[in-house]
């Protein structure tokens, strides 16, 4: 069996449970580079392919010949998986409305719905607490308690309070002590 990462594991078990097998849209957040390096490995290992692009496809790239291309699942992926693929050929019966769920459903809906957490005794917590407070904290105060540089306390304001744990952090500038930061308490 083919070793996956979860990032792989997320993008091919969303386009295996999709009716068109379509990568497209990712259900992964990667950067630019990162999503080409994933799906660049997952092409490399037979799971996904290239295919021409219809009109309303996401576009992967554009080949020698200015046709545009997509990505899909192929046969491989949904054996890496243990997903049984269904080839349209057979019995007709009814199929059910919810198709069933899947050991890549499972791990898929474990990642995305996993909320953000931050322990209790960490610098992360601690700078929650500082922003928290009525008076709120400057990048100078959280230098001072932390020992950080100021580059490290913008981004743990903009990354991982911001970006990673969705918290809505506020400014403004205040006369005696420069740029305030506050968290709603």
């Amino acid at each position: 069996m083919t070793k996956l990462t979860d990032s792989q594991l997320i993008i091919l078990g969303t386009a295996c449970e999709r009716t068109d097998s379509a990568v497209y849209p990712v259900a992964t957040k990667l950067n630019g580079g990162a999503l080409a390096k994933v799906l660049g490995s997952l092409i490399t290992k037979g799971l996904i392919k290239e295919a021409r692009a219809k009109r309303d496809d996401t576009v992967w790239r554009v080949d020698d010949e200015e046709h545009p291309l997509t990505l899909y699942a192929t046969p491989a992926a949904y054996k890496a998986l243990g997903i049984e693929q269904d080839d349209g050929v057979g019995e007709e019966t009814a199929k059910p409305e919810k198709p069933k769920r899947t050991r890549v459903a499972k791990v898929v809906e474990a990642m995305t719905d996993k909320p953000a957490r931050t322990r209790a005794d960490s610098k992360q917590a601690q700078l929650i607490a500082m922003l928290k407070t009525p008076k709120g904290a400057t990048i100078e105060e959280i230098i001072a308690a932390f020992g950080w540089q100021a580059h490290t306390v913008r981004a743990a304001i903009a990354g991982a309070l911001k970006k990673k744990l969705g918290l809505e952090v506020t400014s403004e500038k205040v006369e005696a002590r420069g740029r305030v930061y506050r968290l709603p308490a």
